[in-house]
């Protein structure tokens, strides 16, 4: 028995490869991502004496932009549109430092840091006052929530259509793969939006979280990033042949969403290399986009880097799903078997 397995596992490259890539994978995401320390926060300093304060603050503040003709609207501005961390407001004393709260970890240490400063700064946490963690981790957990489905539900979904033949039948149906896909998947895009409202609703209702933006931008982020994910799934099942190496596959996209997103550990905090792998994950930017409409009540204009993101990944995906999926629907890819119970079919109708 011991040999059997030892010889079904060699055959089995992909559980071979996933047996020796994850815990070496987790090592280096652990142990380059696993930070909650911030180094640094951008920072900007306007009114009549911001260029006197922007040169007396500590290296702790990497200061980008010096107005001293904006006042307060300007920052507050800054602040909602995520383009600083902190925003010092001089021309009167104390100087007060509006500070975005939506950012956690990174406001908890801007906090810690102008605590030491004294009594020449006041310190005005915006978006989340009393830096609750649930405020900031609600947003993502929807994003994470809408992952789960997207990927481990769809793909697993596909898989069964491959594993019970039916799938293979679909080949002889007068309808284009695209079509399939978007069929296929439109169920699981509802349920998602129905577990995408509710989470919400009762993020809200239990934990207190606001939702200062706009509903309309919220759900056209959220449908962005569905399409993404969904996407993802069908791609998965095209490269799954049982149900076992779709939950692998899955939870090797879904892992890496999940520690380098931003959503545990500050991206600020990660090193360069494991911070631009969370880049390319689409849970980064929902996040963005989550946070900045619940939470700050960002417009469109301001997240429009998110959507751009989001957008070009939704026709990638989708068109790389589409295409891996023709080619598996064609005849010369089935087994003879398949192929001949597909001519069956075709000549049965």
């Amino acid at each position: 028995m011991i040999v059997k397995e030892l010889r079904e596992l060699r055959r089995d490259r992909r559980t071979l490869g996933m047996l020796v890539a994850m815990p070496l994978l987790l090592l280096v995401i652990f142990g380059y991502a696993a930070n909650f320390y911030v180094s640094s926060v951008t920072a900007a300093v306007v009114g009549p004496q911001a260029a006197a304060v922007a040169a007396t603050l500590p290296p702790f503040f990497d200061v980008t932009v010096v107005e001293p003709s904006s006042g307060e609207a300007e920052a507050e501005a800054m602040l909602r549109d995520n383009t600083v961390d902190v925003a010092f407001v001089t021309g009167q004393q104390p100087v007060r430092a509006l500070v975005d709260g939506s950012n956690l970890f990174a406001s908890e240490a801007i906090v810690s840091v102008l605590n030491r400063v004294g009594d020449t700064v006041t310190t005005d946490v915006q978006y989340n006052p009393e830096l609750k963690t649930s405020w900031v981790m609600v947003p993502a957990i929807i994003g994470l929530i809408l992952t789960f489905i997207g990927t481990i539900v769809t793909s697993i979904g596909l898989v069964r259509e491959r594993e019970t033949g039916t799938l293979e039948q679909l080949a002889v149906m007068p309808i284009r793969p695209s079509q399939v896909i978007l069929g296929k998947i439109s169920p699981y895009f509802l349920v998602a939006a129905v577990d995408m409202t509710i989470i919400t609703g009762l993020g809200m209702l239990l934990f207190g979280v606001p939702f200062n933006g706009n509903v309309v931008v919220f759900a056209l982020g959220a449908a962005l990033f569905l399409f993404v994910v969904l996407g993802l799934g069908v791609f998965i099942s095209t490269i799954s042949q049982t149900t076992g190496q779709a939950i692998q596959t899955a939870f090797f996209f879904l892992l890496p969403q999940i520690l380098l997103s931003g959503m545990i550990f500050p991206l600020d905090a990660m090193a360069a290399g494991v911070r631009w792998i969370g880049y390319l994950l689409p849970l980064t930017y929902f996040t963005m986009i989550s946070q900045g409409v619940m939470l700050r009540g960002a417009s469109l204009a301001s997240l429009w880097l998110p959507f751009l993101v989001l957008t070009v990944m939704a026709v990638v995906v989708f068109t790389g799903a589409t295409l891996r999926f023709r080619r598996d629907l064609a005849p010369g890819r089935r087994g003879p078997e398949s192929a001949r119970e597909a001519s069956a079919v075709e000549s049965t109708s």
